[in-house]
C-alpha cells in the first residue's frame, strides 16, 4: 500500500469521509502484513489512476483506528467500505452483509465495474447498489453472529 494513501487515526478517517466530496471514498480496512490486504492493496493501486476521476481510495489498519472496526463490524480482512459525500454506501453482493466488500476481488475490472456503479448511483441519489459483480465472483464467508 505505498501508493495509497493511508488513514491512522479517527480524526484522519472521520476527515476523510467528511471531506470527500463528489466521488467514491473507498476505504480499505485490513493489515499490512496479510497477503490478502497486500493483494487487494495491489490491485487497488493499480486501479486508482483509472477510478481517479470517480474516487479515493485509502487504507485504514484495523488495529490502529479500532472504534471504526468495531463499528462496521470488520471481522474479516481485508474488507472494502463505500462512502459518497459523507454518506455511508451500501451494496448488495447476493449475501448477507451489504456494508462491505469482504476479501479480494476476482479481477481489477470487477473492483473498477463496482466503483462506477457505486459512483453512479449515488449521483442519482441512490445509497442502496445491486452489485454489479457476478455472484460466484463474489467471495463466500459464513458469517457468524454470537451474542456477547
Amino acid at each position: 500500500s505505498v501508493c495509497l494513501p493511508r488513514l491512522r487515526t479517527k480524526l484522519e478517517v472521520d476527515h476523510a469521509i467528511r471531506q470527500t466530496e463528489d466521488l467514491v471514498l473507498v476505504l480499505r480496512f485490513g493489515r499490512d502484513d496479510d497477503p490478502g490486504c497486500l493483494q487487494l492493496d495491489d490491485m487497488l493501486a493499480k486501479s486508482a489512476q483509472a477510478l481517479g476521476n470517480m474516487a479515493v481510495i485509502c487504507t485504514v489498519d484495523v488495529d490502529e483506528v479500532p472504534i471504526y472496526t468495531d463499528y462496521f463490524e470488520v471481522t474479516l480482512v481485508p474488507s472494502c467500505i463505500f462512502f459518497f459525500n459523507a454518506q455511508h454506501m451500501k451494496v448488495d453482493y447476493g449475501s448477507p452483509d451489504h456494508t462491505k466488500f469482504v476479501g479480494c476481488f476476482r479481477s481489477r475490472q470487477d473492483l473498477i465495474n463496482l466503483v462506477e456503479c457505486v459512483f453512479r448511483s449515488a449521483m442519482r441519489g441512490s445509497v442502496m447498489v445491486r452489485s454489479p459483480i457476478a455472484p460466484q465472483d463474489v467471495p463466500k464467508y459464513t458469517l457468524l453472529y454470537q451474542d456477547f
